[in-house]
């Protein structure tokens, strides 16, 4: 039986250009499509790419997140509590990007932030994000320095320079049984990726790469990342971040 991600069409919409909507095919192993498919559909179009199939449809937009940032709502966020530095330039690796919106927080706390992602068509969501939120008036200093790299993490960000002082972790978690409680962004994006199937090798990598802090994120009551117990954890209502500190 295909995956649904092994179903996916380019569908090139009104406004779109064409060169590029056939480049972006040709990356994500996809047909052209005068028309969106079955199942699920990359529509590319004035505004941008989407995401379309099962009744639903997603674009990436960090306007979202402009209520988590603005009016001095930022600091109360735990991730920007957690990862809290006195360095002036630090650096971070998002090594599990997804659709971005954790790498955005640090980016909004001062983090150089270098976002790994290794599935193209998440990878050409982001993309189009990251480039929209550039031209942003309050996003635009943010997402500038927010830089992508399509690929897969363990094999790429041990070649980063300069080195992260953070390494941010965020496996996919399993999905839930109850599809309700899933939101439409979570319901298409994991027609596309699974749960990580590689804990080990990514935690592995981390500590390898000895930076000052490893911040994972994880379901409150779920098991530690690759079974290794961190150095601390904070915990929320919903998640938790377990620090691993290597240096």
């Amino acid at each position: 039986m295909m995956k649904d991600s092994e179903k996916l069409v380019v569908c090139i919409g009104r406004g779109a250009q064409k060169e590029a909507a056939i480049a972006l095919a040709k990356r994500v192993g996809a047909p052209v499509s005068e028309s969106p498919g079955e199942y699920l559909t990359l529509l590319v179009d004035a505004d941008g790419v989407a995401l379309t199939g099962y009744g639903l449809s997603y674009r990436g937009d960090f306007e979202q997140m402009l209520h988590r940032i603005s009016d001095g709502r930022l600091q109360h966020e735990m991730l920007v509590h957690v990862a809290k530095t006195k360095d002036v330039h630090p650096v971070a690796a998002d090594a599990t990007a997804g659709m971005g919106e954790d790498a955005l927080l640090l980016a909004a706390c001062g983090y150089e932030v270098t976002l790994y992602e290794q599935n193209p068509v998440i990878a050409a969501l982001l993309k189009d994000a990251l480039r929209r939120a550039r031209k942003h008036p309050v996003l635009g200093e943010i997402a500038g320095r927010m830089h992508l790299v399509e690929g897969n993490s363990i094999e790429l960000l041990p070649q980063q320079l300069p080195k992260p002082d953070l390494i941010y972790l965020d496996p996919m978690f399993p999905a839930r049984k109850k599809s309700g409680l899933i939101n439409k962004k979570l319901q298409l994006l994991q027609k596309l990726e699974q749960p990580c199937m590689e804990e080990d090798a990514l935690l592995e990598m981390a500590l390898q790469m000895r930076p000052q802090r490893i911040i994972v994120k994880r379901p409150l009551k779920g098991a530690w990342l690759a079974g290794k117990e961190p150095g601390y954890t904070v915990k929320g209502k919903a998640i938790r971040y377990d620090c691993f500190v290597p240096s």
